[in-house]
């Protein structure tokens, strides 16, 4: 059972080019279900039951794990059993005809454009890192990037006289983002003052953003940036770096942006995806009913 796992690992990092966090966490999911097998006896792949699965997610259940963690569990071992299926190792898929965990549809924390506006103004622009901690908040909000897509920009990525910046998201996936001319000009402020006094030939590795010691900045570095200065705006609502992603989404749909158009700048696969966003107006989008259809 464990070849059948390295070999579909292998198969996920060289064919689908997924991360190495993505990797670890189906190893982690599938190697749990692997060892709970082992207690069955079960070391065939084509003994595994249907019975054996539901019985396994009756054991996450029982220790306590939410249905988003069993989720989770079970989209791995759906991939698992489709790679099996797929390469003739298996002729039955027991995953089949089990429904996954009902997960709740949690619309995302979204932050109004006048929070928006308290956050941006939040940072010291006459202090080195206060720049470019404004040049960051601006490019989040701007652009709608994940954080690993930001911490991970080159100087090469930027195409500002373009109007756009270049990210690798999902799967080593690369696609262009425009950027707006408030976003420029910050990003275009940092790179001229304040990166040059932070910044260390060995450690930048031309990197866009970096730390105080001159490295890339890291994950934590961007929520505590974003944690300071939501505090310093006094905004009583939970953020961090996704909110800004979230709210990104929204205000363009709400302004009349196209889904699609939304989606690709996101980087979502599928567009599905992308609809949660169109949820979030919702008592806005009643209200002009209400308004104007004629038997509102």
């Amino acid at each position: 059972m464990e070849l059948f796992l390295k070999e579909y690992l292998s198969y996920l990092k060289l064919e689908r080019n997924l991360s190495e966090n993505t990797l670890l966490s189906y190893k982690n999911d599938i190697t749990a279900f692997l060892s709970f097998l082992s207690n069955y006896s079960v070391s065939d792949p084509s003994n595994i039951s249907s019975d054996k699965i539901t019985a396994f997610f009756k054991t996450l259940k029982n220790l306590g794990l939410t249905n988003t963690s069993a989720a989770r569990y079970f989209s791995s071992l759906k991939g698992f059993f489709s790679y099996l299926i797929k390469n003739n190792y298996i002729i039955k898929n027991p995953i089949e005809k089990i429904n996954a965990p009902k997960l709740s549809k949690k619309l995302p924390a979204v932050l109004n454009i006048n929070d928006i506006e308290k956050i941006l103004s939040a940072p010291n622009v006459n202090d080195t890192l206060g720049l470019r901690d404004k040049a960051i908040l601006e490019l989040l909000y701007a652009c709608g990037t994940r954080v690993s897509e930001l911490i991970s920009l080159k100087l090469s990525d930027l195409f500002l006289q373009d109007e756009v910046i270049r990210v690798l998201g999902k799967g080593s996936k690369e696609r262009l983002i425009p950027i707006g001319s408030s976003a420029i000009k910050w990003v275009n402020n940092y790179i001229k003052n304040s990166r040059p006094l932070i910044m260390k030939i060995s450690k930048s590795e031309n990197h866009v953003f970096l730390n105080s010691r001159g490295s890339k900045i890291s994950r934590m570095g961007i929520w505590k940036i974003i944690d300071r200065y939501v505090k310093e705006a006094g905004i009583k609502k939970e953020v961090h770096p996704h909110t800004f992603r979230h709210s990104f989404a929204t205000h363009l749909l709400e302004g009349g942006a196209d889904l699609r158009a939304v989606q690709e700048m996101l980087g979502h696969a599928d567009i599905s995806t992308t609809q949660i966003y169109t949820h979030i107006d919702r008592d806005y989008i009643k209200q002009v009913h209400k308004q104007f259809h004629p038997r509102g």
